[in-house]
């Protein structure tokens, strides 16, 4: 469990430049969405790669939220692969 905590420790210093634009909403999304996520994966006895991977995704996808949250856009599906945005219904 140690080596799982010390992974995420220095997955995050290595991604905290990333957030100096971030909105503190988006960073409280990111950081909920990660922790949450690598929670889950921990509990379901995930393999290290996969919670660190898992973790990574949980925090772009609570950034994501809570920066659609703010705008009040959602990315829609056109159909032809792409996606566009539009007020979320």
């Amino acid at each position: 469990m140690r080596r799982h905590i010390t992974a995420l420790a220095a997955a995050a210093l290595v991604a905290l430049p990333a957030c100096t634009e971030m909105t503190d909403d988006e960073t409280r999304g990111a950081v909920f969405g990660g922790a949450l996520t690598a929670i889950t994966l921990t509990a379901l006895n995930a393999d290290p790669e996969w919670i660190l991977l898992g973790t990574a995704a949980g925090a772009a996808a609570g950034a994501m939220i809570a920066r659609n949250s703010r705008t009040g856009e959602c990315a829609y599906s056109d159909g032809r692969g792409g996606y566009y945005r539009a007020r979320c219904r």
